[in-house]
């Protein structure tokens, strides 16, 4: 897929790997739709990234706000060809010191999220005569399990589920589903779940350009699944 003159709509674009992928997407031309529920973030990357990227404040695991958001946005449009599922909610700890609210978000935003986008664009997708693309950003805990992750895993078994069915599905209309599934990365996002940074975790921009290179295979190919770890982790 040639990214120039394309549109992309990326969640969680706001910090870590969304922001490193929406930054490399308008790089190579494109036009992003940036989604995410910090205003702050996503002003401060429209700033730096100038009018190819749209900053859009969206809760995606608000069904309704998704919904309007779509219609209003791509209504007598040009619509998007890619889709970047990245954003992602998660707590690791024993199962009965978990909240329910802990619960709700990890499934509002890793699954519900995750569908209400994927549903609300994918019918456009479908009226399109060139190659659209889907990536779903899943986690090595979607493959593997760990303690004190029982919810997360839950979520992103969903994912690489998710991913798998829908490549077969939506194959024949020409939309390509790549599901990325990497380990600890260096962003907020770990430290926000308790988990201490170190040096060796996967750095936003080296999975940001994993991504774009999966974005860029030929039509004719498909990348649907990549695991990506740490050489060394700690």
């Amino acid at each position: 897929m040639e990214l120039k003159n394309k549109i992309a709509v990326v969640t969680g674009a706001g910090k870590g790997l969304g922001k490193a992928i929406s930054t490399s997407l308008v790089n190579k031309g494109a036009l992003v739709y940036g989604l995410a529920r910090t205003e702050t973030d996503l002003i401060a990357l429209h700033t730096t990234l100038g009018s190819h990227f749209v900053p859009v404040p969206l809760d995606i695991s608000d069904r309704e706000q998704v919904m309007g958001w779509v219609a209003e946005t791509f209504s007598g449009m040009r619509p998007p060809q890619i889709l970047i599922n990245n954003a992602g909610a998660g707590y690791f700890a024993k199962i009965d010191a978990l909240s329910w609210e802990q619960w709700d978000e990890m499934i509002g935003t890793n699954l519900n999220g995750l569908f209400y986008m994927t549903s609300g664009l994918v019918p456009l997708m479908k009226k399109q005569k060139e190659t659209c693309h889907i990536i779903n950003i899943g986690s090595i805990l979607g493959k593997t399990t760990r303690q004190e992750a029982a919810v997360y895993c839950l979520t992103k078994y969903g994912v690489q589920g998710f991913s798998s069915a829908l490549f077969k599905e939506l194959r024949s209309h020409n939309i390509r589903v790549s599901c990325l599934n990497p380990g600890s990365i260096a962003t907020r996002f770990f430290e926000d779940s308790g988990i201490l940074p170190n040096d060796s975790m996967i750095a936003p921009q080296a999975l940001a350009d994993l991504a774009i290179y999966v974005l860029e295979t030929p039509d004719t190919l498909l990348i649907d699944e990549l695991t990506i770890r740490p050489m060394s982790p700690k």
